[in-house]
């Protein structure tokens, strides 16, 4: 198991419990419990955890917590791949697509690259990077304009401008959480009036959203559960969750979290990106 990996299982784990102590963890994972300290020491440093004496706690989080991406990035990979598997597969070459930031979008990019003769508009700095027309395929790249959020979205009027320009056959929308009272939520309130733009010009509305964001609440909502025509998640949803979403969604897809062989790799995860605000395109 690679240590990213090893650290994404750990934080799951401390999340799940409230709180897991050094040698509970070095003998769940098999390894020594100094490789457990240095795993823990990088989940703090990254503000996913709280370390107290012996071990960790999960953080208290509210509904304005944002964390970086980097963080997010440790969390669920396996299901993220197989979301963004499924969601590449529903991407016709020739389309305009619309792709929101987030970890879960950033990974999606990574196998839209194999689709050609794309036009692809995001509010991400990562997501454009992916995409870089440097593989032989052909692509469009257009990048909003905006300030930068600590997730790596670029937000606020300026991105909010351009796209209630755009009109776009499919929408890839990553999100915070998922409550059924509350819709579609992000922890900023800049990223959600520019996800509701890139939400409305698009033609049809795809959410990517693993088991972990259901019944989670962010400070703003994006869209109600109404908006989305299609939810991919993974089978980790409840089984309340899926009747639910079933009522309220045009269509559910449930993929089975199994990391492939050719899935993104850890190493893939780029690092941060300097620039504080942009507008173009590339």
């Amino acid at each position: 198991m690679l240590a990213a990996q090893r650290r994404g299982h750990i934080l799951d784990e401390v999340r799940r419990r409230g709180s897991a102590r050094v040698s509970e963890l070095a003998a769940q994972f098999g390894v020594s419990e100094m490789t457990i300290r240095r795993d823990l020491d990088t989940l703090v440093a990254r503000g996913a955890l709280d370390k107290v004496h012996g071990g960790a706690t999960s953080r208290r989080t509210a509904s304005t917590d944002e964390p970086g991406f980097e963080s997010k990035w440790l969390r669920q990979q396996a299901e993220k791949d197989a979301i963004a598997r499924a969601a590449a597969d529903l991407v016709p070459p020739g389309s305009a697509i619309g792709v929101s930031a987030g970890t879960t979008t950033w990974t999606l990019a990574q196998h839209l690259r194999r689709i050609p003769d794309l036009t692809v508009v995001t509010n991400s700095m990562r997501v454009a990077d992916a995409l870089r027309p440097d593989d032989g395929v052909e692509r469009s790249v257009v990048l909003t304009g905006g300030v930068r959020t600590p997730s790596d979205a670029l937000v606020g009027p300026v991105a909010v401008s351009s796209l209630r320009q755009l009109h776009l056959d499919l929408v890839f929308l990553g999100v915070h959480g998922i409550d059924v009272t509350a819709g579609f939520t992000t922890p900023n309130m800049l990223e959600a009036d520019t996800n509701r733009a890139l939400v409305a010009a698009g033609r049809r509305l795809v959410v990517l959203a693993d088991h972990t964001k259901w019944d989670t609440v962010g400070l703003s909502t994006i869209a109600g559960l109404d908006e989305a025509d299609i939810v991919i998640s993974d089978e980790g949803l409840p089984t309340g969750a899926r009747d639910l979403l079933t009522e309220y969604v045009g269509r559910l897809i449930l993929v089975a979290a199994t990391m492939s062989n050719d899935a993104v790799p850890n190493e893939a995860v780029p690092n941060e990106t300097s620039p504080t605000s942009t507008a173009g395109a590339t």
